[in-house]
């Protein structure tokens, strides 16, 4: 068994090998909080979710790192516009990105941390790279110098005399314009740090090359992102943490956006579709199966067709798993291992469209088992598919779901049960009279409300529909 993955500075899929025998180190760059999530933005935590789970599943002991950045040139905008405290701000959002990522069932990373916590380790390495001669200050500001650095611009593969640097106001004082900033001297009615070299904030790439050493040391295994980061972002990164003296991350795995009309979703252009909107539209574990079943280093392009078709994809999983549950007449644990051919796909720089392709296959055989009154067979494929989809984390059985509605959707489920049963004791009725045309126009009425009726050697059930 070998993990396979591709990794961005290499352009190839790479066997992987970790830092330390049956570990792995992941970090993963997490939400900028100037605003509430989208499904853009949760993508990435659902993409490297379902890698946590993978390499867990084969029998590693996973440390997940996910930062969150709660000072930046966007949060302190915002603040302005709102007049709020920056701070108000970026916990709002914070929690609104932790409510999204746990509505779509992203397991918690072990740690968290929040760059104004790590003001101090960000002061050690700006010390340790102007010892080093690879930085240095300039009006308060502390820049990083990139021409010190010969292995700059190896992720992104840039020619540094092609080179445009995005550069913030107030930078002032670079010897070089391709030069970045580490730290940022303050400005009229902005947060402030003291620092050696004045008062200030952190710049965006510092935080995280901190934030990464204290957490994995000076070399960890796989550092994540989308592929909107790999430059300017992981490639500062990268020159600061190496300049410093750490490995690093052995491997660079980004996922790829989520866009609409071929652009990236995203909240400047307008044109975002926020998760706490989406879940009172879509149950989450159809979004979740919509966002994390493609590639994930293929573009989703996003619309609500696509989603219904998630939605009755997964309907066919879920009614499947339903019915074996009754046959089995009692709980089917998922079974110890998943089919080799899911296996194979998983391993192969997790090729989720093709694991998937063995849960519908499994799901037929399973079908064709309910149909041949084949119990022993039904519930065989009932635990693979179990198995499987607790990988991708769409267990329907799971108590991760069991409240998806919350508590109010499990209330409203009840009184609609009491409803439904009501009617469906009218329709057996009909049929017990064998007056079909009643029977029958009872279920088309409960279908056209977006109900489904089954027949069922224990009786009637009811479930929703594919909308």
């Amino acid at each position: 068994m070998t993990i396979r993955l591709y990794d961005t500075s290499a352009r190839q899929i790479r066997d992987f090998t970790p830092v330390q025998p049956g570990c792995v180190s992941i970090y993963l760059c997490g939400a900028t909080v100037q605003a509430a999530p989208h499904i853009g933005h949760i993508r990435s935590g659902l993409n490297f979710d379902i890698m946590r789970r993978w390499f867990e599943y084969r029998g590693y002991d996973v440390t997940f790192i996910r930062n969150v950045t709660d000072i930046d040139d966007k949060i302190i905008n915002k603040a302005h516009e709102q007049k709020r405290p920056w701070w108000a701000i970026g916990y709002e959002n914070e929690r609104a990105f932790n409510d999204a990522y746990a509505a779509l069932g992203c397991l918690p990373p072990t740690y968290e941390p929040r760059a104004t916590g790590h003001i101090t380790e960000m002061i050690e390495m700006m010390q340790g790279l102007i010892e080093r001669g690879h930085a240095y200050e300039a009006d308060g500001n502390v820049y990083f110098d990139v021409r010190s650095f010969d292995g700059y611009l190896e992720l992104s593969r840039q020619e540094l005399d092609n080179l445009l640097q995005p550069s913030g106001e107030g930078e002032t004082g670079k010897r070089d314009p391709r030069d970045f900033a580490m730290w940022k001297a303050v400005k009229p009615g902005e947060p402030s740090w003291p620092t050696p070299w004045g008062p200030g904030r952190p710049g965006w790439h510092l935080e995280c090359s901190a934030m990464a050493h204290k957490y994995l040391g000076t070399a960890f295994d796989i550092h994540g992102g989308g592929l909107d980061l790999i430059f300017p972002h992981h490639e500062n990164e990268i020159a600061q943490a190496k300049a410093f003296g750490d490995d690093f991350a052995r491997y660079w795995v980004h996922n790829a956006w989520v866009t609409m009309a071929g652009d990236k979703m995203s909240k400047s252009l307008g044109n975002s579709v926020l998760v706490s909107e989406m879940v009172k539209q879509w149950r989450p574990i159809v979004l979740r199966y919509y966002l994390g079943t493609p590639h994930y280093r293929s573009m989703i392009e996003y619309s609500e067709e696509s989603l219904r078709e998630a939605e009755v994809a997964f309907a066919r999983i879920e009614g499947f798993v339903q019915r074996a549950l009754e046959k089995a007449g009692g709980e089917v644990e998922p079974a110890t291992e998943v089919p080799p051919a899911f296996a194979e796909a998983m391993d192969d720089d997790l090729g989720v469209p093709q694991a998937l392709a063995v849960v519908h296959t499994t799901v037929r055989q399973g079908n064709s088992a309910l149909a041949a009154d084949d119990k022993e067979a039904a519930v065989a494929r009932l635990a693979e598919v179990r198995a499987m989809l607790g990988v991708l984390g769409l267990d329907p059985l799971d108590p991760e779901w069991a409240g998806e509605g919350g508590e109010r959707g499990e209330d409203l489920h009840g009184v609609v049960d009491s409803l439904v049963r009501l009617v469906l004791e009218q329709r057996e009725s009909a049929r017990g009279r064998k007056d079909w045309a009643t029977a029958d126009a009872i279920r088309d009425q409960l279908g056209q409300s977006g109900l489904v009726v089954e027949d069922s050697p224990q009786g009637p059930r009811w479930s929703l529909g594919p909308r």
